[in-house]
């Protein structure tokens, strides 16, 4: 990893680029705050941006006619929005917005994104990585969803933006938790009184605090660490404990 990639960004998938690579995207970039539900992608439009997360939490979230929207999908600066137009299409059926906002994201056009990918071989591969290790997280909801009770897709689904936040404080409403888990707000409701119970969280309006990170993933149980493990094998370091680089 090159001093001068560290310094210019937080993002791990960019800090992972050779200085060669780097340099095609740099020259297009522009660096703008994540506001929540600030929309990074709309659904069913052409994608016009890519944006590279230095911070906060982005959601990919499906909207089915008569069932509402459903989270299935998130990212934060271990990844990118905009992943269709590196599989040949130029719109997605899915929205992706911020959920947890917090820094900043490096936003490019989708023409210059292109143009860069087209001229190196390395920058593509690493980028397609990062896919599979959105598939995997993606496979890995719906066994939650399908086969783990409420309480550990909550624990699953804490985790993964306590990986993704600074510190162990978490804006997170109980509407968006539900949508989050596939689960009635009600549901989300009794299950963050059973984490709190358990001393696992706190639960504050609109916010959620890690008390013991520990004890939630044994409680989230095979439904967490295998994406996790997938993006540490195909990219780099990654999760509460990977060291943490601010952009100047």
């Amino acid at each position: 990893m090159s001093h001068s990639t560290e310094r210019y960004t937080s993002n791990i998938l960019l800090s992972t680029l050779s200085p060669e690579d780097l340099a095609l995207l740099k020259p297009h970039f522009t660096r703008e705050e994540m506001t929540h539900r600030k929309t990074l992608v709309p659904a069913n439009q052409p994608i016009e941006c890519v944006w590279f997360l230095e911070g906060g939490v982005g959601s990919i979230v499906a909207n089915v006619p008569n069932s509402g929207p459903t989270e299935v999908g998130i990212f934060g600066r271990d990844g990118f929005a905009g992943t269709p137009l590196l599989l040949g299409s130029d719109t997605s059926p899915h929205e992706v917005f911020i959920q947890v906002e917090g820094g900043t994201g490096l936003r490019i056009e989708s023409s210059h994104f292109l143009n860069a990918v087209n001229q190196s071989v390395t920058l593509r591969t690493t980028l397609l990585r990062y896919v599979q290790t959105l598939i995997t997280q993606t496979a890995h909801s719906t066994v939650s969803n399908a086969h783990q009770r409420i309480e550990a897709r909550l624990a699953r689904w804490l985790l993964m933006c306590h990986d993704r936040t600074d510190g162990d404080e978490i804006a997170l409403t109980h509407e968006f938790m539900a949508m989050m888990i596939a689960a009635e707000r009600s549901g989300v409701t009794v299950s963050l009184h059973v984490l709190e119970g358990a001393g696992m969280i706190r639960s504050k309006r609109g916010r959620v605090i890690i008390l013991d990170r520990q004890t939630l993933e044994e409680l989230a149980g095979e439904g967490y660490g295998r994406p996790e493990a997938e993006y540490r094998r195909l990219i780099a370091p990654f999760g509460k404990d990977a060291p943490r680089v601010a952009p100047v």
